[in-house]
């Protein structure tokens, strides 16, 4: 199982205002942690890609590359690239060059994000959600895997015996599907053969297992090798020397940042109860000391027939840079190879 980070770039460690100094010391940090991130032994590091206040994600690849110029081995991916308000020609280009500047380390997780402000911001409507996505991700792969591309859809100019440049170091640039809850998402990537990237931000983790299940007879029924597919999960999590430390310091940030998002969605308000439910056995998050989450990542991979990958998503209000350099040590160090030996 290969270990990392996702993260959100967040700007100010309380949610609240900022200015443009704090946004680039905030950048100058997260770069920072990308490089320890690499030399604690993490495997991959993802970056999302939002339009909001609080985040300095909406350009990535910029932020990827500016880190794969002081990391040797670590992938550096997007997590996700929102790829139904983004040209599949432009994202190609970006990631490729990426990759030329990492010497091979570069990955696409291809999804639709969790949040919609991409769609009046470039101009989409809402209502070719799905259609959207399907349409670039199909052009996405086309462009990878073909070297003069004719293409022709409904939400973009065609394509006649194009070349899309420059082209990756890697033969084929790796496209993971984030994917949520919805069923037809999961189907959509096993037909396909790609592997999937399952967000599970809530509930319990191993109720994801039928629909993981159907990505693999999705993937059977479209003539793929299952032992060419990956599974990977991106949850919540914290790594403290205890879980009653994890607990102190991860708390108090996830309920104000929470409870922010929840009055957009109509969420209810975070209780240390429910709080508790999910860093319990079955919850989804990963909060504690090593050996707990290290235990807990051993079930999640059970449960849900095996990951390729976990990713860590810890941006939190109230976590410092120290804190999140603390964790990443923990996880490379201690949580990395108990979960390697425990599998």
């Amino acid at each position: 199982m290969e270990i990392g980070i996702d993260s959100f770039a967040k700007k100010t460690q309380t949610n609240e205002g900022g200015t443009v100094q704090d946004d680039a010391r905030a950048m100058s940090e997260l770069i920072e942690r990308i490089v320890h991130a690499d030399k604690v032994g993490l495997d991959v590091f993802g970056l999302g890609e939002h339009h909001r206040e609080e985040f300095l994600d909406s350009a990535a690849h910029n932020i990827l590359s500016a880190a794969a110029a002081k990391t040797e081995n670590i992938r550096l991916t997007s997590a996700v690239a929102v790829i139904s308000a983004m040209d599949p020609v432009r994202l190609f280009q970006n990631y490729a060059t990426l990759d030329l500047i990492s010497n091979g380390r570069a990955e696409i997780v291809a999804g639709r994000g969790s949040f919609t402000e991409a769609f009046p911001l470039f101009g989409l409507d809402f209502n070719d959600y799905d259609d959207l996505y399907a349409e670039k991700l199909d052009l996405l792969l086309r462009i990878r895997n073909e070297k003069e591309v004719t293409w022709s859809g409904k939400f973009r100019p065609s394509l006649e015996d194009q070349t899309v440049y420059p082209r990756p170091l890697q033969e084929k640039l790796p496209v993971w599907v984030g994917v949520g809850g919805t069923p037809a998402s999961f189907v959509r990537a096993g037909s396909l053969g790609l592997p999937l990237m399952v967000a599970v931000i809530g509930g319990e983790t191993h109720r994801f297992r039928p629909l993981i299940d159907l990505y693999y007879e999705a993937a059977e029924k479209a003539g793929h090798d299952k032992s060419s597919l990956k599974v990977g999960l991106h949850s919540l999590g914290f790594v403290a020397n205890s879980k009653e430390e994890a607990i102190e310091r991860y708390y108090p940030g996830y309920r104000i940042w929470f409870n922010q998002i929840g009055k957009e969605r109509g969420w209810p308000p975070v209780t240390m109860e429910r709080f508790e439910q999910q860093i319990g056995d079955l919850g989804a998050y990963v909060i504690g000391g090593p050996e707990e989450v290290a235990e807990k990542l051993v079930r999640h991979s059970e449960a849900l027939g095996g990951l390729s990958r976990f990713t860590f998503q810890i941006d939190n209000a109230g976590l410092t840079h120290e804190d999140l350099m603390e964790t990443y040590t923990l996880i490379g160090e201690k949580v990395k190879p108990l979960v390697l030996e425990k599998l």
